[in-house]
């Protein structure tokens, strides 16, 4: 079933959206805090976007170059503001389609429908981990927080990977010791300690501070 991120802070138009995509057996999700979109979107990894220019606090640009930073997800603008002027910058801040308001159920749902066959027929979506506003783009192996791309070398991108597939909970050193020996160089108990201690210092040097937690005897910890 394909996931579909509602953007919209008028609760009667994005429960009516929500509505009539069950009949098309779509899985609606309504943003609920318009201060953590990005989180949202995260927690979410929808197949699909539709985005609303007027929202508290940022306005739908400014979350449509957001997710354009760490995904390449359709995205359909919808907006009563619907001049040549609003729609030209939609297309611009990486938008794929406008649907101007008040529009009509049945084409929202056409275009939708067009759109997700158009990319999913090819390609799949790409997760994207989120914890504490950090975004680990799973495609392209990228770490992004506060508008910054964190370089991670290969084994530092399989350590985060796996602290934020289990966020919570405790993965152990050895757990995280088989994620090493996928490359080709040996791995010990000192290479991983070294790896955790360089990933440490980059993502505290961009904010991240006691982003890993250490679980001494056990293991490593995000929470």
């Amino acid at each position: 079933m394909y996931r579909i991120l509602i953007v919209e802070d008028d609760p009667t138009i994005s429960a009516a959206v929500a509505e009539q995509m069950k009949l098309w057996d779509l899985d609606a999700i309504c943003v609920q805090n318009f201060r953590n979109v990005m989180g949202e979107f995260a927690q979410c990894n929808p197949h699909l976007v539709l985005l609303d220019i007027s929202l508290p606090f940022f306005n739908g640009y400014h979350w449509c170059g957001e997710i354009r930073k760490v995904s390449k997800v359709p995205i359909i603008f919808i907006s009563s503001a619907s001049d040549n002027m609003n729609i030209v910058m939609a297309m611009n801040m990486g938008a794929d389609d406008f649907i101007a308001k008040p529009f009509d159920q049945g084409v929202l749902m056409a275009k939708i429908q067009a759109m997700l066959r158009r990319t999913y027929d090819f390609a799949a979506a790409v997760p994207v981990l989120e914890h504490r506003g950090a975004l680990l783009n799973t495609g392209d192996n990228q770490l992004t927080y506060n508008n910054v791309v964190v370089d991670l070398t290969k084994n530092e991108y399989r350590i985060l990977l796996a602290l934020m597939e289990n966020k919570g909970k405790v993965v152990s050193r050895e757990k995280l010791m088989e994620r090493l020996w996928e490359t080709d160089s040996f791995v010990d108990e000192n290479t991983l300690t070294v790896n955790i201690n360089r990933l440490r210092k980059k993502l505290d040097a961009v904010g991240l501070t006691q982003f890993i937690t250490t679980k001494f005897g056990v293991g490593y910890l995000i929470q």
